[in-house]
């Protein structure tokens, strides 16, 4: 005997268009079946199972009711698009879900047709959706560019330069605001929902023209009064007047796991005929319809693989700290002794690990949003004023502020320390969030210090060092996961500005090392000695300003020189490279390698196999000393070692 499908509805759905003649019942117990399959799905591979549980409606709705892809839906941060993918062709593949060479976590481009922007960085959506639309209508062609926004990517400013823009435009711009956490709306019930319906209707929307022709023949205030005593009456009614005064017309707010309340209001949002942007406003639930996660405090955000039954996730077992951690636990003794350090995150207070120092000190603690670019240009508003801030941000996310960090902090040489997490590759979730070019975009500009921790212990010293730089900006990178296993001290010791260590010695091969591949390099001088080659490992620290006294001590004393760093082509390896063929050393005959990350954008895989897929592992770096030295067929069985 076999079991019966639990999900018989989107079982007979491949694409959206199969939906399009659901009844309303249909459409509630294909968003039950869905929810089902999502939660089975990250149960196997992790992911961010909370904010797409809170979507399943709002995403089986608008493929009913929108003509994809036809017209533009984009997703806005795109981890909510578990059940969009389930829906648009890919129900076969979500078991690769951010798996190498799987389904990426966030909407991509080149995965599907359905997928028309990719949206993993937030608050982008809708200046995408509306150059889309724009380019349609310039094209003379009739479809929708949908933005589904959440609260925290509306938070940044980039979303309200687009709606600035696109207030100012006659495009049928459509913005929903999926909200989840913040309180900016009375709440939601049948008499919102009923104002909803009426606001977004072609009876309203007419009245509303007449009303207009008839303002229009009053004398001049008298009209305006007219449209302000309009405007403002829908905003005290459903607290859009914000939206309004960008140019929005607003409705809302709506439940966003009715669907007989939301399927009307998607329905005539479609059918206007009125010009200009359109903000609905549909309030949900991160994590609903599965108990554990709504019970959680996270709500499932973020998740491993767990039990679908108990919610219980997969423990990692690890001898050492994570670096997240070990920086958190650092700044906090830190601050016990300084009352004037602050620390500041842009919504990541969790991931950074100042969650963990706003518990102890609540007053010094900010988190200001998806806003990276005011986070950096708060922390330097504050170090003018003599006090010492941390800003905490991933790598990838403070590309978002490079002008302010230009400008606003290293022009004029503030003292804004720079705790950048995520340095290197991050494994499943992907290029988008990788820490791959930060080394490069600092190292370019004077007036500023950069460290990379090559153990957790060294990370402890760098926070204390950061905390004694008081007359420029400071940088300390350190990368995702587990440190060493290292001793680590009890307090950091501020290092010598520019100088690197020595852990090894040796007379033929020196590898320099910077940041998170230390322990791959003293691997590598392990094999290399096992082999007759004297290896010398050193710990460069300070990428600005470089050790050049290290440096030229290493070029002086050994055959081949090599670099190391979890960082892409125009970094720590080509400083060195820079001050080495200036000072004349390549004139002597020195052989140079810099090993980088390689010059793509690497999908999803588990870290292990990025860095292989890099060539930046023990192996790698053996066999390039190997190369180096003239030994190509010892280089070549290591490779083939390798690959068997």
């Amino acid at each position: 005997m076999t079991d019966k499908s639990t999900t018989p509805l989107l079982d007979t759905v491949s694409k959206p268009a199969d939906i399009r003649n659901f009844t309303v019942e249909q459409l509630k117990q294909l968003a039950d079946e869905v929810r089902r399959e999502t939660v089975e799905t990250v149960s196997f591979t992790g992911g961010h199972l909370g904010a797409s549980l809170g979507v399943v409606e709002l995403t089986v709705a608008l493929h009913h009711v929108f003509d994809t892809p036809h017209d533009r839906l984009i997703w806005d941060v795109s981890h909510q698009s578990y059940p969009h993918k389930i829906l648009t062709g890919r129900r076969d593949r979500m078991l690769t879900l951010r798996q190498g060479g799987g389904l990426s976590g966030f909407t991509k481009r080149t995965e599907s047709e359905y997928d028309p922007f990719g949206a993993a960085h937030s608050s982008t959506s809708i200046s995408a959706a509306l150059g889309m639309k724009v380019a349609s209508d310039l094209a003379g062609i009739e479809r929708h560019a949908i933005a589904v926004i959440g609260d925290g990517a509306m938070s940044a400013g980039m979303a309200y330069e687009a709606m600035n823009n696109a207030g100012s435009m006659d495009a049928r711009l459509v913005v929903i605001l999926n909200d989840n956490d913040m309180s900016i709306a009375p709440p939601v019930g049948a008499m919102s929902a009923y104002l909803s319906r009426l606001i977004s209707s072609k009876s309203y929307t007419s009245i509303r023209h007449l009303a207009r022709d008839v303002a229009a023949k009053f004398p001049k205030p008298l009209e305006q009064a007219a449209k302000r005593a309009e405007e403002y009456a829908r905003g005290i009614l459903t607290g859009g007047t914000l939206f309004e005064e960008l140019g929005f017309f607003y409705v809302g707010p709506v439940d966003g796991h009715n669907l007989d309340h939301l399927l009307p209001v998607l329905k005539n949002v479609r059918d206007s005929k009125e010009g200009g942007p359109i903000l609905l406003h549909v309030v949900t639930e991160k994590g609903h319809g599965y108990g554990p996660a709504e019970k959680a405090a996270d709500k499932y955000h973020g998740v491993n693989k767990f039990d679908v039954v108990t919610g219980k996730q997969a423990a990692t077992i690890s001898n050492a700290p994570s670096y997240t951690s070990v920086f958190a636990s650092s700044l906090i003794k830190e601050a016990q002794k300084d009352p004037k350090i602050v620390a500041i995150t842009g919504a990541m207070p969790s991931g950074t690990g100042l969650d963990k120092f706003g518990d102890k000190f609540p007053d010094r603690c900010y988190d200001v949003g998806i806003a990276e670019q005011h986070a950096v240009t708060f922390a330097a508003g504050m170090a003018t004023e003599g006090y010492k801030p941390f800003c905490a941000i991933y790598s990838t996310f403070l590309q978002r502020a490079y002008d302010q960090v230009v400008h606003d902090v290293v022009l004029q040489k503030l003292p804004v320390r720079f705790a950048i997490d995520r340095a290197g590759l991050v494994g499943a979730d992907g290029a988008t969030h990788a820490g791959t070019f930060d080394v490069a975009y600092l190292g370019c500009l004077p007036n500023i210090v950069i460290m990379a921790a090559g153990d957790e212990a060294e990370l402890v010293h760098m926070v204390a060092t950061a905390r004694a730089i008081d007359d420029m900006p400071s940088a300390f990178r350190y990368p995702r996961g587990e440190g060493r296993g290292v001793e680590m001290p009890e307090f950091g010791v501020p290092l010598e500005i520019g100088k690197g260590r020595i852990l090894r010695e040796g007379s033929s091969v020196a590898i320099l090392s910077f940041g998170g591949r230390l322990g791959e390099a003293m691997a590598a001088a392990d094999e290399l000695g096992s082999r007759g080659w004297s290896t010398t490992v050193a710990d460069a620290r300070f990428a600005k300003p470089l050790d050049k006294d290290l440096i030229r001590r290493l070029a002086k004393e050994h055959e081949v020189l090599i670099t190391i760093e979890e960082g892409s082509v125009g970094g720590f390896g080509s400083f060195v490279a820079h001050f080495l063929a200036n000072s004349g050393h390549f004139d002597k005959g020195l052989r140079f390698r810099s090993m980088v990350l390689p010059d793509i954008f690497q999908d999803q895989e588990k870290p292990d196999t990025q860095y292989a897929q890099a060539g930046l592992r023990k192996a790698d770096i053996v066999t390039t000393a190997l190369l180096a030295l003239g030994e190509e067929k010892a280089a070549e069985t290591m490779r083939r070692s390798v690959k068997a």
